[in-house]
């Protein structure tokens, strides 16, 4: 066999070619039952995914749908939008920065958990608007002020809007983010008056809906809407500066009760307690 195959190079390339062949076919089907494998195995996983642990029947599943229904029947009956008392808890869930559509389903599930639960879900949403109230009576007239500013600058009140969100970002965050809703409802074609309507119905606050009136009457009227922002911003800077005052003023007031209850007490320990301690001794 040696010898023939040393006598004859043909024979010989032919067995390494049968080979080398037989080598890589029986590679090629190792890698391709491997990659068999893990396509059914990632089947599998995603099989296993995308049912929920225990099957279609298991508690978890069932208790999932069962508060998806109850949610979605809330929503039905208390979110509708012919309800008068569903549109006033919308309103004020809007003012609180509450955008979920099912937030007054999981407001009226919160208030059946009892006493503390009808009564927390009404706390919490009062508490909210009332520091959003608070940030955006203080932004206003930083915002007022800005506008005046790109009004002088030859903008347009679309583009001053635009521009005026995107500084008061980092300052009044609650304030951005409804002004660039006002700009969205802007571009979705809602005419300025009515965009800066709603923008004071978010807001909560006196002076937005004012400055709508304001923005109102001058397109109405003809009349310069630069001269009336600026008129309108010294407004708005003067009521800060009374707000200001108005706390400084009020401030002794609200001191006296906590130093009649926490200062003078020790006041009066520490001025007749040696003299009480001599009577107690008898040194006259």
């Amino acid at each position: 066999m040696d010898f023939m195959l040393a006598g004859n190079p043909t024979m010989v390339a032919l067995l390494v070619f049968l080979a080398a062949g037989t080598g890589a076919f029986g590679i090629m089907v190792l890698v391709r039952a491997q990659g068999s494998v893990k396509r059914r195995a990632a089947g599998i996983g995603k099989l296993v995914d995308s049912e929920p642990a225990g099957g279609s029947r298991s508690l978890r599943h069932s208790s999932l749908k069962a508060a998806q229904r109850v949610i979605e029947y809330t929503t039905k009956h208390y979110a509708g939008e012919s309800k008068a008392e569903a549109k006033v808890l919308r309103r004020r869930m809007i003012q609180a920065g509450i955008y979920e559509p099912r937030a007054v389903a999981y407001f009226f599930l919160g208030r059946t958990a009892g006493m503390a639960g009808y009564v927390a879900p009404s706390m919490y949403i009062d508490r909210r608007i009332k520091a959003r109230k608070a940030e955006h009576q203080s932004g206003f007239p930083d915002f007022m002020d800005l506008l005046v500013v790109c009004a002088d600058a030859g903008l347009s009140m679309e583009a001053a809007l635009d521009r005026v969100g995107r500084e008061l970002g980092d300052s009044y965050p609650s304030l951005t983010a409804n002004i660039h809703m006002t700009n969205l409802e802007i571009r979705a074609g809602r005419t300025m008056s009515e965009a800066l309507e709603h923008l004071g119905d978010r807001l909560g606050v006196e002076e937005a809906r004012s400055f709508a009136t304001l923005i109102q009457q001058s397109e109405e009227l003809g009349s310069s809407i630069t001269e009336a922002l600026r008129v309108y911003s010294d407004d708005m800077r003067h009521k800060r500066l009374s707000r200001a005052e108005e706390k400084a003023y009020s401030l002794p007031a609200k001191l006296a009760v906590p130093m009649m209850l926490c200062i003078f007490p020790v006041l009066f320990v520490v001025i007749l307690l040696p003299v009480i301690v001599r009577l107690a001794l008898g040194n006259y």
